[in-house]
């Protein structure tokens, strides 16, 4: 009479679902790998680290989904001699039964990886790239809160200055604060993460946003772009005409009624030093809305720009700005820049590549050797 083939508590205890030994004599290697191949990577870090905590659902999902299977794969059949077949030591195949399951986790945790944006970083004393010199004179006066753009005034042109500088990856970009007075906020730089970052923490009361001043927002911002050819204009030598491209973008909501140089003075210092100045108007309805104790003056603004050789735009014009503003700062002439910055290099198709051939290692397995029937 056949006898049922054993399947039953002890074959299992014998036979866990997932063989833990393996799966560390193939993560072991596989960690010792990529800890060889990122050994001269300096300043190793993820882009968005917080995706790396998709991986313990991700693990859990894979070994819920195999070893819900299980009960399907213990079926049970009829052998003439199944005490035998019991006593036979397992295969080569059989003890790796669970290979490709082991590989799918591996798939799982490089994809997660990928996804969470390997890096390294280098800061250097000599980062050379061809591009222009741009410094951003912001305006934080207290009229920047109001909402007719949303949230605010402020919020919208943080918006629009971020987007500009993630569109100018070669350029180096400095920053200008003005109300009542005005400040270097930030130096020009090709370390555009640390730019981003200072912008993000921008917000009002920073400086004294009783008053505007338009006019010593250019004039700072101008010292920031020119201190060489300043120098030589005082010294009668004239500008430079070898030097490279310069702008300067004056993103302001405000009439000027604070300046101690008047922004008339400061656009024709800055004609007479080649810089041109793209004026942005932070308000809706073609800033004809009133800030807080003052006016907006959009002629300003464009007698500004148009001295200069720049053109005006209005902040809710997101379009103007992302294809005609890019369009006419590509124009301009690039030139060798010297600075010191941080260079990023993508590291994510390590771990890309790895998962697809691991991947391809589980499909072939499953369809060959490794099948398994139900």
């Amino acid at each position: 009479m056949p006898e049922r083939a054993p399947a039953g508590k002890d074959s299992g205890a014998r036979r866990p679902r997932i063989p833990y030994l393996l799966i560390a004599a193939v993560f072991a290697p596989l960690a010792a790998a990529y800890a060889f191949l990122l050994r001269d990577v300096e300043g190793f870090r993820f882009a968005h680290p917080f995706l790396l905590a998709l991986i313990p659902p991700a693990v859990a999902l894979v070994l819920w989904m195999e070893l819900g299977r299980a009960p399907a794969r213990r079926a049970l059949f009829l052998y003439s001699r199944a005490t035998e077949l019991g006593a036979q030591r397992p295969g080569i195949v059989a003890r790796l039964r669970d290979l490709p399951t082991v590989l799918r986790l591996a798939v799982v945790v490089l994809i997660a990886v990928a996804a969470a944006r390997p890096q390294s970083t280098r800061t250097t004393d000599d980062l050379q790239v061809e591009g222009i010199d741009i410094v951003i004179a912001l305006d934080l006066s207290g009229s920047m809160q109001q909402t007719d753009l949303v949230p605010n005034r402020l919020e919208a042109a943080k918006a629009v200055i971020k987007d500009f500088v993630r569109r100018r990856p070669t350029d180096r970009i400095g920053l200008v604060v003005f109300g009542r007075e005005a400040y270097t906020y930030a130096p020009m730089t090709l370390d555009h993460g640390a730019l981003l970052r200072m912008v993000d923490e921008l917000h009002l009361n920073v400086i004294d946003g009783n008053g505007t001043a338009i006019g010593d927002g250019i004039a700072v911002a101008l010292n920031r772009l020119c201190g060489e050819e300043l120098r030589r204009l005082k010294e009668g030598k004239g500008p430079d005409p070898d030097s490279r491209s310069k702008v300067m973008i004056v993103l302001t909501d405000g009439e000027d009624n604070a300046s101690k140089l008047s922004p008339e003075d400061a656009a024709r210092l800055a004609q007479s030093l080649k810089v041109k100045i793209y004026t942005i108007l932070a308000g809706a309805n073609g800033g004809e809305g009133q800030g807080v104790g003052q006016g907006v003056n959009p002629k300003l603004l464009e007698q500004i720009a148009s001295m200069t050789g720049g053109t005006p735009y209005l902040a809710s014009d997101s379009r103007a700005l992302r294809d005609r503003f890019q369009k006419i700062l590509a124009e301009l002439k690039r030139a060798p820049i010297h600075d010191r910055g941080t260079l990023y290099a993508e590291l994510y198709r390590r771990f890309v590549l790895v998962a697809f051939a691991l991947l391809a290692a589980e499909i072939a397995l499953r369809l060959t050797r490794f099948s398994r029937i139900p």
